[in-house]
């Protein structure tokens, strides 16, 4: 049975595609969609993972470029292409015979629906953290990690993957690493492999990140100055998900992200998940590619059935 705030207003228009989140996936459905002509709605919250990136390198045909500007040009071209952009924040999606998107303003109907609403990163409480993030304050190897290259770097995170971490950083950029395990107690050999890297392992929660416009180092728990040009933190993230929470969805081992097909299609048949939601690679370009797969997928099915409903 379709679920709707009693303060939502319902649309008649019924959608062929809502793509709820305007990160990289959802904004590369949303072109691919709305250059086949079809009926799409993409409805964004604002800021986003992605819009906080101030240096992305990786990107094909762009030395660099800010996530906020990729955000930026990927709304532009949806709405060239005639989709339809809504700010809200999507409170719940219900299926029975159509999809039902609510948010506290409007319900909106449509036959398909492509998740891209990411994940946030998890930050201890490390006074300036956030001022510094994306500059000096780093969360993504795969992102970020070739800045540290010849850096005087400390890598910290609250589990033993974050010793996993500092072995790469150390192999692929740099070999002035302080490891400071957050909160947690080291094996004696994970200990002695860091020793045998000659990463230094210092035992002392930090507390403040030093400096002003460059970062200059860490102050610790117990008084010290780490001194370090920047930090590779790991200490997980939260899924934004929370709308998709009176749907069972298939999910991972872990109970933790959820369990797409080669096209991105969830356990719930016309429901697709694109980006870090899925137990794929979290990076931009992967994200618009699965995003590209969805939308591609669902023309083909919406062609399909339109079909279908001519020949009946």
């Amino acid at each position: 049975m379709e679920t709707v705030p009693l303060s939502a207003k319902r649309e008649n228009i019924i959608f062929d595609c809502i793509v709820i989140g305007a990160g990289p996936g959802g904004l590369q459905a949303s072109i691919y969609l709305g250059r086949y002509n079809r009926a799409v709605l993409l409805i964004d919250r604002g800021g986003g993972r992605t819009s906080h990136a101030l240096f992305i390198e990786n990107v094909l045909t762009h030395r660099q470029i800010s996530g906020a500007e990729i955000i930026r040009r990927g709304l532009e071209q949806a709405s060239s292409f005639n989709v339809r952009i809504e700010t809200g924040l999507v409170t719940s999606v219900a299926k029975n015979e159509l999809f039902v998107v609510s948010t506290a303003q409007a319900a909106y109907r449509s036959r398909y629906v492509i998740i891209s609403t990411g994940v946030s990163d998890i930050f201890p409480p490390i006074e300036q953290a956030h001022r510094f993030l994306g500059t000096s304050y780093l969360t993504c190897v795969d992102c970020d990690g070739y800045r540290t290259t010849n850096k005087k770097l400390v890598v910290t995170g609250d589990s033993l993957t974050a010793v996993n971490l500092a072995l790469a950083m150390k192999q692929l950029f740099t070999k002035y690493i302080t490891f400071i395990p957050y909160q947690i107690s080291l094996p004696r050999s994970y200990i002695e492999v860091l020793a045998e890297e000659g990463i230094q392992v210092v035992d002392s929660r930090p507390m403040r990140i030093v400096g002003d416009k460059v970062m200059e180092g860490l102050e610790l728990e117990n008084g010290k100055i780490i001194f370090c040009e920047m930090v590779m933190a790991s200490f997980g993230i939260r899924l934004n998900d929370s709308f998709l929470k009176g749907l069972s969805l298939r999910k991972d081992a872990r109970q933790f992200k959820y369990v797409t097909n080669s096209e991105y299609e969830s356990s719930l048949r016309g429901l697709y998940i694109v980006g870090p939601l899925n137990t794929g690679q979290d990076q931009v370009v992967i994200a618009a590619g699965e995003g590209a797969t969805a939308a591609i997928d669902i023309n083909k099915r919406l062609l399909e059935e339109d079909r279908e409903e001519a020949g009946g």
